[in-house]
């Protein structure tokens, strides 16, 4: 049914158009030809459309009280008022009836509503029925139910290819014996039947829960190894016969495939070194950094091994997000040049440096992060985190990592992007005083200084996008934020360091940490 105002649209759009009705429809995509004229035609009489659709009623009050008061005169029998008055249908009658006269009808409108029998009681109204020695109305009188009602429990329990001559009392003049012989095996089979369709039933269910496959599958898709899982989910309520037979497994089968669920797993102890290993390195490791940390413990498997048992275990390690766009805003002073020019080895600690600034946006606020990168082997020199990306976050970091390397010689080269943060006074006099050297990424590309970026994205998809910081304060947040920069340094592995954290390789080196 279509509002006031689509019927008005429609005809506005039909008049402007030129009373096409082709036009009208393909651009409204409603209503019909007839309809559409229909409106118009009110329009046009009226100059408007009624508010809303109302049908006149068919039959006036005076027809349904002549109606009714012949019912009532007439014996009460609504096929002879229907055939005498020639209206109206058998239900507008006795609403009628109900209508103006409720206390003389018996039975008018809906019926009380009577329970489903329980199942029991079909079963044996269906072993009743087979095994009847009069009429079949007799048994459903029995029952309560009527005749077809019935014969549809059969047909339920039994299937429709059940021969009706089967459910008669034989009228040949075969021996009693031989009759009777023949119903008891037909009582035999329907008790089967009956007993076998509770079964179906609970091994598709079964099937669902345990081995997740859909409600109607066919046990002979089933491997032998999902039968068995069957079959020994349910031997306490069902025999091991009876179980065998409907999913269709061989006994011989079924006890060598028990015989293998029952085998400990030879695995047990790499599932369990697995788990701890992912759980305590911030559930990002994937199978490569698994296996190696395996090799420490002297657990040797395979990838492959390990890639299947991570699987089984759901050890799902995080991956990282799309990245958002950025834009670089401009220049707003000159800046050095770009001297690691995308070349980010180093041969020694110390000689090249990155920084940068980057954001964490939860519920509680923003956290800021500025990082000292060493290219040797990607330590975090230093770092600061705070609430504000100022000058004294990117200067209290520089001063830290200045610390770290007044003892020697060496004057590592600082590379950064061209942000105002590195171009502050105090920055540049920090620099001067430690006789540092600059260099900065061309504008507004980031791949040149792709190392730190680097850093940042393996930070943001191992500790920040997995978890939720719904319910994380600020101080929670730097707390964790500066446990996982400490992991980094100290326990994380690196394919490139021969799975050795950035301060285990310096140490295999003999270098001073």
């Amino acid at each position: 049914m279509y509002s006031y105002e689509d019927r008005l649209r429609a005809v506005r759009l039909y008049i402007k158009l030129g009373l096409r009705v082709g036009p009208t429809i393909r651009q409204l995509g409603y209503p019909t030809k007839n309809s559409l004229k229909s409106w118009h035609q009110e329009y046009a009489q009226r100059h408007d459309l009624a508010a809303g659709y109302k049908r006149a009623p068919k039959y006036s009050q005076a027809q349904k009280a002549r109606a009714v008061e012949h019912y009532l005169e007439h014996g009460r029998c609504l096929t002879a008022t229907i055939q005498a008055l020639g209206y109206p249908a058998r239900g507008s009658l006795s609403t009628w009836i109900q209508e103006l006269h409720p206390e003389t009808t018996r039975v008018v409108g809906r019926s009380q509503v009577r329970p489903a029998p329980a199942p029991e009681v079909k079963h044996a109204a269906v072993i009743a029925l087979c095994m009847r020695q009069g009429g079949a109305q007799a048994v459903a009188d029995k029952v309560g139910v009527c005749r077809p009602t019935l014969y549809n429990w059969k047909n339920q329990l039994l299937g429709t290819e059940a021969p009706p001559a089967s459910m008669k009392r034989p009228k040949d003049s075969t021996p009693p014996d031989i009759q009777r012989a023949e119903l008891e095996k037909q009582l035999d089979e329907l008790r089967r039947n009956v007993r076998r369709l509770p079964l179906e039933q609970d091994v598709l269910k079964k099937a669902n829960e345990l081995i997740k496959k859909d409600v109607g599958i066919d046990q002979r898709l089933l491997t032998n190894r999902e039968k068995t899982q069957l079959v020994d989910a349910l031997t306490h309520t069902y025999t091991l016969t009876d179980l065998l037979n409907e999913v269709g497994l061989a006994r011989s089968t079924y006890f060598y495939h028990r015989a293998q669920l029952d085998v400990a797993d030879k695995y047990a102890d790499v599932r369990r070194a697995m788990a701890e290993i992912f759980e305590r390195n911030h559930r990002c490791y994937g199978y490569r950094r698994i296996k190696a940390s395996l090799s420490e413990l002297r657990l040797r498997v395979s990838e492959k091994v390990v890639q299947r048992l991570m699987k089984q275990e759901q050890l799902v390690a995080a991956t990282s997000k799309r990245r958002r766009y950025g834009s670089y805003l401009g220049e707003i002073s000159p800046a050095p040049a770009n001297l690691l020019n995308r070349d980010f080895s180093a041969a020694a600690p110390n000689e090249k440096w990155l920084t940068d600034i980057t954001e964490f946006q939860i519920p509680a606020g923003k956290v800021y992060l500025s990082p000292m990168i060493d290219c040797f082997d990607g330590m975090v020199v230093s770092w600061t985190i705070g609430t504000r990306p100022d000058a004294e976050l990117v200067n209290t970091m520089l001063d830290a990592a200045i610390e770290s390397v007044e003892a020697s010689d060496v004057r590592p080269v600082i590379h950064s992007d061209r942000g105002a943060h590195y171009r502050w006074p105090g920055w540049l006099s920090r620099i001067a005083e430690a006789k540092l050297v600059r260099s900065m990424s061309r504008k507004g590309c980031s791949p040149d200084n792709a190392a730190c970026e680097g850093f940042f994205g393996r930070l943001k998809t191992e500790l920040f996008y997995p978890r939720d910081w719904m319910t994380t304060t600020i101080d929670e947040f730097v707390a964790s934020l500066d446990s996982y920069i400490r992991w980094y340094n100290e326990k994380r592995i690196k394919l490139s360091l021969g799975f050795r954290s950035p301060l285990e390789h310096r140490r295999s080196l003999g270098l001073a940490v």
